[in-house]
């Protein structure tokens, strides 16, 4: 039997990967597309079985060749570009490929732990999971939307567990290759690496200079809710994952700084003493950006606490701090 991870070369696939290696697992048979070949650097230090395309993945799926083989399904894979504007592409990816896997797991009464999004919620601040609060701003949130309602909408269908898990912003190792897509934590520390200061937006939404809010939450963080509902079969539904804080977009830029500062010996400064000293700038709010910006995200996490998850999740401060870490490590 295999452990199937959808987007296994992806950001939040490659860490799930790389932590059930971590628990002794090996017998993972990795799907994603690799089109974008340099992916594969997320999967060098992990142990798999086999990989399969997407496409030849959801065939095997779909000719019955997978039967009795998987012990459960992971899917992490998604087109997660919020500006993509292809909206036939976007549903075909996200929607219409989720439905396809959906029916398999309730043909072989196997787990699917499924990649939700934050971004359904678009610019309600009581980001909790009820369908009244959802309104995405974008194609994106809205095909991971249609999802959740798909899922929602057959619950009693369900042969085993479904877990869908709405990511708030996820920031950590392995994000390397989404480019524009990845976290502001991975483009802040490049910033100030090239050039000695970070750049945030200037105030908007009512919000003062880089003071707009979300809900960053790290990467380690997600894979363990993932592991835990894995290891909790009985427990399924819809969930938030992030921290329960929302923090300012300052607050991850001076943990950048003073992240690297330290590794150079340097003593943490203020936010007023990183402007004052040209570290911290503030350029424009874009103007292709208006009407499609979450400017406040935290996370409800009462229904994940309500499914038994204990455990507390790292801060800005710390996670961020760690981040910069491991980032200098592999720069080395």
């Amino acid at each position: 039997m295999y452990i199937v991870v959808t987007g296994a070369a992806g950001f939040i696939g490659s860490n799930l990967v790389k932590a059930l290696n971590d628990r002794g697992v090996t017998r993972i048979i990795a799907v994603d597309d690799l089109k974008q070949g340099d992916k594969f650097v997320n999967l060098v230090d992990c142990e798999i079985a086999d990989y399969l395309d997407k496409e030849e993945f959801a065939r095997l799926v779909e000719q019955g060749k997978l039967a009795g083989a998987v012990e459960a399904l992971m899917h992490q894979g998604a087109c997660s570009d919020t500006t993509e504007r292809d909206g036939r592409y976007m549903l075909e990816v996200n929607y219409r490929y989720s439905v396809r896997l959906l029916g398999f797991c309730r043909s072989e009464r196997v787990p699917l732990i499924y990649a939700s999004s934050a971004a359904v919620y678009g610019p309600n601040t009581h980001c909790r999971e009820s369908g009244e609060l959802e309104q995405p701003l974008n194609v994106y949130g809205y095909s991971k939307m249609l999802f959740d309602r798909y899922v929602r909408s057959r619950w009693e269908e369900q042969s085993a567990q479904v877990v869908g898990l709405r990511y708030f912003n996820v920031y950590g190792p392995r994000e390397q290759h989404k480019g524009r897509m990845a976290s502001v934590a991975w483009h802040f520390y490049n910033q100030y690496k090239s050039s000695g200061r970070v750049r945030l937006f200037e105030g908007s939404h009512g919000y003062a200079d880089g003071e707009q809010r979300r809900d960053f939450v790290s990467v380690e963080d997600c894979v363990k809710v993932n592991l835990y509902f894995l290891d909790h079969r009985d427990r399924s539904g819809i969930f938030n994952v992030g921290t329960g804080r929302a923090q300012p977009f300052n607050d991850v830029a001076v943990a950048v700084v003073n992240s690297l500062a330290r590794e150079q010996g340097k003593p943490p400064r203020t936010l007023a003493e990183l402007v004052a000293a040209g570290c911290v700038e503030y350029i424009p709010f874009p103007a292709d950006l208006a009407g499609k910006y979450q400017a406040f995200t935290q996370a409800d996490l009462g229904a994940l606490r309500g499914a038994g998850y204990a455990d507390s999740f790292l801060s800005v401060e710390e996670g961020v701090a760690r981040y910069c870490a491991q980032l200098d490590a592999r720069s080395r």
